[in-house]
């Protein structure tokens, strides 16, 4: 198996709720040698589960582990003289049975929409990059960017300038667009994509020789009143796991060399 295609296994196992229901697993285990210390694991790992399904964790974590990156102004691309505007994908659904062909994941279609929504405001192309992600590796042959085209052009009525359908993951997505943009003597970027992911993301394209202008969509908010905010929910533990995979990505990236 390919070293790339093992980051989401390992990431998976890492990140909730697999993190903390190992933890619960090795602490019931323990307990029959131990049972007072393997309780204390136990429910060591239920509590943080609990924690970690609640969106008002996920803005915590959201706030005190990642640089806060504040909404775009409009006007901002043209005082930044933004070239061109880059939409990261973030994932396609290679089958939707109501469509009878592969779409957008949520968050590649809410980064599309802004980038489209940006290109029209302002009159600047856009790129969008995406291939098939490590984790998708062998589930299916339908590129990000191919699919971004396709939706770009039929529901939105505009035209990808440029599509990155090689990269599998955002080191890669830098890569790939930096050989695209480039041949055209662009280096001033607007850069969509998930307010947590923006860190990591924007570091990798300032790596890969572009001026960045950060343009976040989809940011970790409350969303309900404050007691709801602290019971667990599908979104709260989504919301939790994208905040510590981008952490954690940030932590490797600074460990190479």
């Amino acid at each position: 198996m390919p070293l790339g295609e093992l980051k989401p296994l390992l990431t998976a196992l890492v990140l909730p709720p697999a993190g903390p229901l190992l933890l619960v697993a090795l602490g019931l285990w323990w307990a029959r040698h131990r049972p007072r210390a393997g309780a204390t694991a136990a429910a060591t790992g239920l509590l943080v589960l609990w924690l970690l399904s609640c969106n008002g964790m996920a803005i915590v974590l959201a706030q005190s582990l990642l640089q806060p990156v504040p909404p775009l102004p409009v006007t901002a691309l043209a005082s930044q003289r933004v070239e061109a505007i880059v939409v990261l994908g973030g994932g396609v659904l290679p089958d939707a049975p109501e469509y009878g062909q592969a779409q957008l994941s949520g968050p590649s279609l809410a980064r599309l929409r802004y980038g489209l929504w940006l290109a029209r405001q302002s009159g600047l192309p856009v790129a969008f990059s995406g291939g098939v992600g490590w984790a998708a590796a062998g589930a299916t042959q339908t590129t990000e960017g191919e699919v971004a085209s396709r939706v770009a052009q039929q529901d939105y009525g505009i035209s990808l300038r440029w599509v990155d359908d090689q990269s599998r993951d955002t080191a890669e997505n830098a890569e790939q667009t930096a050989k695209l943009l480039q041949v055209d003597g662009v280096r001033r970027i607007a850069l969509v994509t998930n307010a947590a992911h923006m860190p990591r993301a924007a570091g990798a394209f300032v790596a890969a020789g572009f001026e960045v202008t950060p343009a976040p969509t989809r940011f970790v908010l409350p969303r309900q009143s404050a007691v709801l905010e602290w019971l667990p929910s599908a979104h709260g533990l989504q919301s939790s796991r994208e905040v510590l995979h981008e952490w954690l990505g940030i932590q490797v990236a600074r460990l190479r060399p």
